[in-house]
């Protein structure tokens, strides 16, 4: 399956998701995108990874956050001041692959949670 669609995603959180730490990612509304998606690496310029998305949750409410801390990664203070008050969604992640080198991609301007990727993207990531 060819992968067009891209996910901006800053660190520390791109790093946890790569390394298989991090299979939740919480966001202020629901996808409805499922299978192989590409990450991006915030204000790197450069695909650094695969996953799949496999389901989105939500939204949850605060017990449920408490819950699921491990999925994640959002402390439960952060959860109970109500920091993280606004991303009640939850895009559950699967089988991520982080890529050996990097691959440059041209960042359309307004670009903030997708970025729909050029041909010669597309072609590298289905090596």
């Amino acid at each position: 399956m060819e992968i067009t669609k891209a996910l901006i995603i800053d660190t520390p959180h791109i790093d946890r998701i790569l390394a298989g730490q991090k299979s939740w990612e919480l966001r202020s509304t629901a996808t409805k995108v499922r299978g192989p998606i590409a990450l991006i690496r915030k204000g790197s310029g450069t695909v650094v990874g695969v996953v799949e998305i496999a389901d989105s949750l939500g939204p949850l409410t605060e017990p449920q956050m408490l819950e699921n801390t491990t999925r994640h990664m959002v402390t439960a203070e952060r959860i109970k001041n109500g920091e993280v008050a606004k991303y009640k969604h939850a895009w559950v992640l699967k089988n991520p692959r982080p890529l050996t080198t990097p691959i440059p991609y041209e960042h359309p301007n307004g670009a903030v949670i997708w970025v729909n990727l050029q041909p010669a993207v597309v072609a590298q990531l289905a090596i």
